[in-house]
């Protein structure tokens, strides 16, 4: 019996750049940054030393009715919103209910839910803290959110192993179709922290940059004055399906989904292996489960946080399973103009690199003043052209705790 080809037919998306996924790639080409100054009272209250981020365009509780939003944290809210488009862009497949499965992945969860709750419980007491607040808190709410919003009984699982969570729930996703567990699932990753106390914590650990005077040129991988992640929020997500069921129904097709890789650094708790071993893996294994050989490739959507260990890591990791071709295959980091969303980059990205193998063209990566010498890759602040024949295209993520995710993509 063969395995079948699993392939994507509907993306969704909110992000800093765009309430849709259309809107964030229109964006995102156009060399947009989503970062910008924070105007809430905590910023100030509590003298938070980085004093912007990248919110999301447009509010979830704005696009969903008041009863349904109210119901939900935001990160819910978020990955409600992107599966909606998402499934409305697939053309709402005829699927079994039993073999319509949701991999919904967050970084943290309901954070800002967790937070209201103890903010009420000091202030009003416990009898005033809403007996709603646990299930708007739990990590695995955004699945359970989509997989009941649009019927899914196969399985609704959450993923959460920090910033690779997402793409890790893609990997996920498409073995459980190869292993015929399911026709359909969707699958992707979802966040909303942008907080006083996560931005004070992460800016403790020296992680995110502090550019205040300058927000939107914060985020500069690959710079040689790069000096940390900007935080995001909002929400990305795909429609994957087995290729027989795709082409039955006559859906259109964005991509094939062609292999995926996870691995672990077993290194710290928050660097990354310093020659990327572990991530070399990751690609290795996405490449292996293609069935391609690293000669193949012609686009990377890179990792590229802006901060100083983690880019060089990545640029070594490419470099031991590319050799010298790195230097010459066009690489996009979109953190650049999106922020980091942790728990939903992944997946917003493997959207980036799949419109990208649509329409040919790499997307640009903003702010470079300039490039560090010990990472030469092929990056540009112009949208970069892919060229004519087949397109073979890998997006990375690495998280926390020394978590790798790569998932490779082939141009239909």
């Amino acid at each position: 019996m063969s395995t079948p080809r699993i392939v994507v037919t509907g993306i969704g998306a909110s992000t800093p750049l765009g309430g849709t996924a259309p809107e964030s790639w229109s964006a995102l080409l156009g060399g947009v940054s989503g970062t910008h100054t924070l105007e809430y009272d905590w910023v100030q209250e509590y003298q938070i030393p980085v004093t912007f981020a990248a919110e999301a365009k447009v509010r979830p509780n704005t696009v969903l009715e008041r009863p349904v939003a109210n119901r939900l944290d935001p990160s819910a809210q978020f990955a409600l919103v992107a599966a909606q488009e998402a499934w409305e862009d697939a053309g709402k497949p005829e699927v079994d209910p039993e073999r319509f499965g949701v991999d919904f992945a967050t970084g943290i969860g309901g954070l800002q839910t967790t937070l209201a709750a103890w903010d009420t419980l000091k202030e009003k007491g416990p009898r005033r803290v809403m007996p709603m607040s646990v299930p708007m808190l739990m990590p695995n709410a955004p699945a359970a959110a989509v997989s009941m919003h649009l019927g899914a009984r196969a399985y609704a699982r959450t993923v959460a192993s920090a910033c690779a969570s997402s793409t890790e729930s893609l990997v996920n996703a498409v073995d459980a179709l190869k292993a015929g567990h399911a026709d359909v699932i969707i699958a992707g990753g979802s966040e909303a922290v942008i907080h006083g106390l996560t931005l004070a914590a992460f800016a403790a650990m020296q992680a995110l940059s502090k550019r205040n005077d300058s927000p939107e040129t914060a985020s500069r991988p690959y710079s040689v004055d790069r000096d940390g992640f900007v935080m995001g929020e909002g929400a990305a997500c795909l429609v994957l399906e087995t290729e027989e069921h795709a082409k039955a129904r006559g859906a259109k097709i964005y991509a094939e989904v062609v292999g995926g890789g996870v691995t672990a650094d077993s290194y710290h708790i928050t660097a990354p292996e310093p020659e990327g071993l572990g991530a070399s893996r990751a690609v290795r294994l996405a490449l292996e489960a293609a069935g391609a050989s690293p000669d193949e490739v012609t686009h990377i959507n890179a990792h590229a946080t802006s901060t100083p260990t983690g880019d060089i890591a990545e640029y070594k990791a490419l470099l031991s399973v590319f050799g010298d071709r790195v230097h010459d295959i066009p690489v996009s980091a979109t953190k650049a103009s999106t922020g980091h969303l942790l728990g939903g980059t992944g997946a917003l990205e493997a959207i980036f690199t799949i419109l990208a193998l649509r329409d040919r063209v790499a997307p640009p990566t903003i702010n470079i003043s300039t490039q560090d010498p010990e990472i030469p890759l092929k990056v540009s602040g112009e949208a970069q052209p892919l060229g004519d024949g087949p397109q073979l295209a890998i997006s990375n993520s690495f998280g926390f705790g020394g978590h790798n995710a790569v998932v490779a993509f082939r141009s239909v």
